[in-house]
């Protein structure tokens, strides 16, 4: 299993996006890498699903896929409650210059999306077999959802078997896999992870029932690779207004230097040979009641999880800022 998944399939890989876009800036740099490396023909994104359930997270998803010039890839939502807020940047969906959109779209609101565990049934029943690599940065629920969801007239298959018949592998920001030290303190503690106990009950449901192969971005790794901020200020000057630039400055106030959390975990998938990051042995990750999430070696296990090597650290966050602030061809 560790041999095939350091190894790069055959290209582009066919991907699926699953996100909670609204609550962090990095789902959105996240996304816009992913558009640079399908440009690149490293990967082909198939679908959007989302977990933030409010309407301008689908709305504002379409802008960021306009942008980039592609504006059919279809998106999918989520009914669960979940941080149902607008969140700091998805009103850019509806900012207005002159009497015109800034960002043009025509998925006005997430209320005319279709549901995100139908899309992904529908996408995954039109894939090949063993081939789609899903990134999920956000919560457990669609997924989740998916595993549980029975046989249709999408296809035959329940949602797991549906699962292990036509997905590669499962990239995760979610999760602590090292003790996190208290800066006031000094002491060691556990870490409850915001997208796991967000969900909490999808979140171990998943850990539990999902059947392929799945790498674990744990806090530890976005922390420790911080998009700087003046690639903000000086790499997307090509354009008047840029998505990525506005909900970066609009989620914090600038300057900042993010958590690279959600583009890690769409970095190693695609490019998992390129010695960005080393792998934890083979392992099984399970979630507690109170959302930490505890891994056990094990040579047949199904996790692994990602460990960024100090040696690496500068390269990889090149790699980062440079695929994310690429222009859209």
């Amino acid at each position: 299993m560790s041999t095939a998944i350091a190894q790069s399939p055959p290209q582009p890989i066919p991907l699926i996006f699953d996100t909670d876009i609204g609550n962090d800036c990095d789902d959105v740099l996240a996304l816009g890498m992913i558009h640079a490396l399908q440009s690149r023909g490293e990967c082909e994104l198939l679908a959007v699903t989302i977990t933030k359930d409010n309407p301008l997270a689908a709305a504002f998803t379409d802008c960021v896929n306009t942008f980039y010039g592609r504006p059919d890839i279809p998106i999918g939502v989520c009914h669960s409650g979940v941080t149902p807020e607008p969140g700091s940047f998805n009103g850019l969906a509806d900012t207005t210059d002159e009497g015109k959109l800034r960002y043009p779209h025509d998925l006005l609101s997430g209320e005319t999306a279709v549901d995100a565990v139908t899309l992904l049934r529908t996408t995954l029943a039109g894939a090949e077999d063993h081939s789609v690599v899903i990134c999920q940065v956000g919560f457990f629920t669609n997924l989740a959802n998916l595993i549980d969801s029975p046989g249709d007239d999408i296809s035959p298959l329940s949602g797991a078997d549906l699962v292990k018949r036509k997905v590669r592998l499962l990239s995760v920001m979610a999760g602590s896999f090292v003790d996190n030290v208290d800066p006031a303190t000094g002491q060691r503690k556990r870490l409850g992870e915001y997208n796991v106990i967000k969900d909490l009950a999808a979140a171990r449901r998943l850990a539990n029932r999902w059947p392929t192969p799945i790498i674990w971005s744990g806090y530890e790794i976005g922390i420790a690779l911080r998009y700087p901020y003046r690639s903000i200020v000086n790499d997307y000057n090509y354009a008047a207004h840029h998505p990525l630039v506005e909900s970066y400055n609009r989620f914090t106030k600038p300057p900042h230097h993010r958590p690279t959390w959600d583009l890690t975990t769409v970095l190693y998938p695609v490019r998992p040979d390129r010695g960005y990051f080393e792998l934890s042995p083979a392992g099984d990750v399970t979630i507690d009641e109170n959302g930490y999430t505890n891994f056990v070696a094990s040579p047949k296990g199904r996790d692994h999880y990602l460990i960024a090597p100090d040696a690496q650290k500068e390269r990889t966050l090149e790699a980062l800022t440079l695929l994310s602030s690429q222009p859209p061809e």
